[in-house]
């Protein structure tokens, strides 16, 4: 059986880190919807970049639009809008079948916004206006005014893909202010069940951060490595399941809000040494989605092993964070170091892709 069917059968969605005309015009993302059970697409600025690069199907389009005058990021949003919606709209019956589960489509406001929580909050609302479509999520950095901007668009009614979480505490951070968010739009006379979020937790980062460390205490420390991000990920499902099924969350789910599901990002194995389904295999389980890159999910399809794993061995995943706290590893200083540098190679390649289109 397709190992991507079965793990749709264990009650995790499989999404596609990635989007390009060439998957859409060739039919190539409407083949892994139909055949493979691909429930969602994530785009960012760097797989935006990649495809108008190399596309040849931009090239007439890019051409017009540079003859408007019309500054970089307008002509970016023109290019890549009509690929969301394109994107949304094969994965529409998905929304349909799911009542709203799956079938969704993440585009990402500008990394120039990182840090202002009212311009995100105001390029989020646009930017879901321009889609037009109930099955976009707006993509949100989890920085402090990302925060922030997440509460104030759920409070209004947009649904969010928080991106760039690297700790516990990022996951913490996000989940509170989704609960906010509801609480407020609810206040407010709006439909909880109208909105949907999923909050992305980046893994094969943080190995390679801690690893290093590791590696600079050397002895008994080394037999730590390769292991931080499946023991971070394991520990943030188990809050997700205290969190969102637990009494607390009983009133929102009653008037139809629906748990922040966790979404594992960053999961193509960036150690040869590792499998390249480190962050794939042990992190199946129910109500949890996984993006996988075009490499990942050729992996998978090829030679994943697939059973429900992802609540097994959480003993030993909170074993991994003791043992890295008592050699004085700090797993929250990694996650906000690391969320900087992430943040920096997402403005890095927002600046390369509007300059082809300046």
């Amino acid at each position: 059986m397709n190992p991507l069917l079965q793990v749709r059968d264990q009650g995790q969605q499989i999404w596609l880190d990635n989007l390009s005309r060439t998957l859409l015009n060739e039919g190539h993302l409407e083949r892994m919807i139909a055949e493979d059970g691909v429930a969602g697409v994530t785009t960012n600025p760097a797989i935006f970049h990649k495809a108008i690069a190399g596309g040849r199907y931009y090239e007439d389009d890019l051409a017009a639009l540079k003859a408007q005058p019309l500054d970089a990021e307008t002509r970016y949003e023109k290019l890549v809008i009509p690929d969301v919606q394109r994107a949304c709209d094969l994965l529409r019956p998905t929304h349909e079948r799911t009542a709203g589960k799956a079938g969704y489509v993440s585009l990402e406001v500008s990394p120039a916004l990182a840090h202002d929580a009212a311009g995100t909050v105001a390029a989020g609302q646009r930017l879901s206006a321009a889609v037009a479509r109930d099955n976009l999520l707006i993509k949100v950095p989890a920085t402090p005014a990302g925060i922030e901007a997440i509460e104030a668009l759920i409070a209004n009614g947009v649904s969010v893909n928080v991106t760039l979480m690297f700790s516990l505490a990022h996951v913490d951070a996000v989940a509170e202010a989704y609960l906010r968010g509801l609480a407020r739009l609810r206040h407010n006379g709006g439909n909880p069940a109208s909105v949907k979020s999923v909050a992305s937790l980046f893994l094969s980062r943080v190995d390679t951060l801690i690893d290093k460390q590791l590696d600079e205490r050397g002895g008994d420390a080394l037999a730590l490595r390769g292991k931080s991000a499946v023991a971070m990920a394991k520990l943030a499902y188990r809050r997700y399941v205290e969190r969102f099924h637990g009494a607390a969350f009983e009133p929102l789910a009653a008037a139809g809000a629906r748990p922040q599901q966790m979404l594992w990002a960053s999961t193509g194995t960036k150690n040869p040494a590792y499998s390249d389904l480190l962050y794939v295999e042990p992190l199946i389980g129910p109500e949890t989605v996984n993006t996988l890159p075009d490499a990942t999910l050729a992996a998978l399809l090829d030679h994943g092993k697939v059973s429900r794993t992802l609540d097994r061995d959480v003993d030993a995943a909170r074993a991994q964070f003791d043992a890295l706290a008592a050699l004085g590893i700090d797993m929250d200083a990694a996650g906000r170091r690391l969320q900087e540098e992430g943040l920096k190679q997402f403005e890095d390649a927002f600046a390369a892709l509007l300059k082809l289109t300046a």
